[in-house]
């Protein structure tokens, strides 16, 4: 019998804001480790801008995180999806989905194609980096806020990490997250990244913390779990 083939999915990266495009661990950008594997070839960056309407401040942040890497080969991928835009996306070995609004990103995704590809990307080992918004469109569901004192709708995401994602909402302490995991009756579990902080979820289903300690919210019952997911020592 031939031996299994190894998979070739990358770590996903989810950042809650584009600090950590810049954050070196133990002297390295930690972009540069999750590019380490594709030493002698250049990889090439994708920006998808979506989420924030293709503002091109945020993709100028990109640019530098991308300069300090020592990655040259870049490009913002536009809302449009032109013919050039695609097919530098599928050639991309870095793909970073922007901050923003998450609900017109994932709109823009579906409606041009985008999100095959992104997924398509993904399957073929390309590492992807959400930020904010890109961190949740990588998660099972998004919660969306409405008109209401109280966000009502789940919409469904990528599902790559098994998990419902939100970010930077520790000053709420994570009320919009764990409401849902609670109605959900443990069908869901929540993972919630602070400001300045990121998660790498690996291939097997393991969840390493960066910089700041995320949080996890499951159903039990007898009501919410919250475990701290916390970083390693200097790490």
């Amino acid at each position: 019998m031939p031996a299994e083939t190894p998979s070739p999915l990358a770590p996903l990266y989810l950042f809650a804001d584009s600090q950590l495009l810049f954050w070196r661990r133990n002297g390295k950008l930690l972009l540069e480790r999750a590019l380490a594997s594709r030493e002698g070839e250049a990889p090439r960056a994708a920006y998808i801008g979506a989420s924030n309407g293709d503002r091109q401040e945020f993709y100028e942040i990109f640019g530098g995180a991308m300069q300090a890497a020592g990655i040259t080969d870049r490009r913002k991928i536009s809302s449009s999806f032109n013919a050039p835009d695609r097919e530098y996306l599928e050639s991309a070995q870095l793909l970073v989905l922007s901050g923003g609004d998450v609900r017109k990103g994932w709109e823009v995704f579906k409606q041009t194609g985008m999100k095959d590809v992104i997924l398509g990307q993904y399957a073929r080992g390309a590492v992807l980096v959400g930020i904010s918004a890109g961190a949740v469109q990588l998660g099972r569901q998004a919660v969306i806020e409405t008109a209401g004192s109280f966000p009502r709708e789940l919409l469904d995401m990528m599902n790559l990490v098994p998990a419902i994602v939100d970010v930077h909402d520790e000053s709420n302490d994570w009320a919009r997250l764990s409401s849902f995991i609670h109605l959900l009756e443990g069908t869901a579990v929540g993972l919630g990244i602070p400001s300045g902080g990121g998660v790498i979820a690996h291939p097997d289903g393991t969840i390493e913390p960066l910089r700041r300690p995320a949080h996890e919210f499951r159903c039990s019952g007898v009501g919410i779990t919250r475990s701290l997911l916390c970083p390693p020592e200097g790490g």
